[in-house]
């Protein structure tokens, strides 16, 4: 009697791995982050965030670079946005000042929330389309953009001296205002199709550079600063795809 034909196993380079072990880095810093904000270390969460988004940032590329992009890689970058950008900040600004008996800050973590992941599946959805959208333009603040603007206040009590003291009521609409920013339809800067002139990349370098030395020795100021610098990005980004529809096409 013949025997069944066994089942042939494919072996994948142990290299490969990798942009799916930096994507688990950032899940674990995630949830590392939620349990240093309720115990009451909030600088340590606000950085494991951070830490987060950096890994974010890397795990796409290093996939691409190695030729292991997988459908599995991309529902985990997917499910780790949401973790990171949706549900860490949400409750690192509950545990930090909006836990109450009433439970009203806690209905905009929800609202917030919920946003975050409607962002991520609308920005799922689009990136499948054969359409695609504007290639120079998001639709709506990205998660981990949102994340940066949902932490503004702590970035503001922590960086300047003697800021007054916001209102849980204030964080709490401010909190449903910033997920009502990423899943609109208001256009931000892309800036995967931003290109620079060959001669100016060395500026380009130095300003990064410039930028992460700040932010080891100015934290809080940095990361006050940049989401200013965003929140101004976000009028002109739209300023100027006003300006793109309106120019007629040859």
């Amino acid at each position: 009697m013949a025997r069944a034909p066994r089942s042939q196993k494919t072996e994948l380079p142990f290299f490969q791995l990798f942009p799916n072990l930096v994507t688990l880095a950032a899940i674990c810093a995630g949830l590392t982050a939620i349990r240093f904000a309720f115990q009451g270390r909030i600088e340590f969460a606000v950085w494991l965030i951070v830490l987060a988004g950096v890994l974010d940032a890397i795990d796409g590329r290093l996939a691409r670079a190695l030729k292991s992009e997988s459908d599995l890689g991309a529902e985990l970058d997917s499910l780790a946005d949401f973790l990171n950008f949706g549900v860490a900040p949400a409750l690192t600004l509950y545990a930090w000042t909006l836990a109450e008996p009433r439970g009203a800050g806690w209905i905009a973590v929800l609202i917030y929330a919920i946003c975050c992941v409607m962002r991520l599946a609308r920005f799922n959805v689009g990136i499948k389309s054969p359409d695609g959208g504007d290639k120079g333009f998001f639709t709506g603040v990205p998660a981990p953009a949102g994340a940066l603007l949902v932490l503004f206040p702590i970035f503001a009590t922590k960086s300047v001296e003697g800021w007054p003291v916001i209102p849980r009521e204030a964080i709490s609409f401010y909190m449903i205002l910033v997920g009502g920013l990423m899943i609109s339809r208001l256009p931000t800067f892309s800036l995967k199709t931003v290109k620079v002139r060959a001669d100016h990349a060395r500026y380009i370098l130095v300003a990064v550079v410039a930028a992460l030395a700040a932010l080891v020795t100015y934290p809080w100021v940095t990361l006050f600063v940049a989401d200013i610098l965003y929140m101004l990005g976000l009028v002109v980004a739209f300023v100027q795809w006003r300006r793109n529809r309106n120019v007629p096409k040859g």
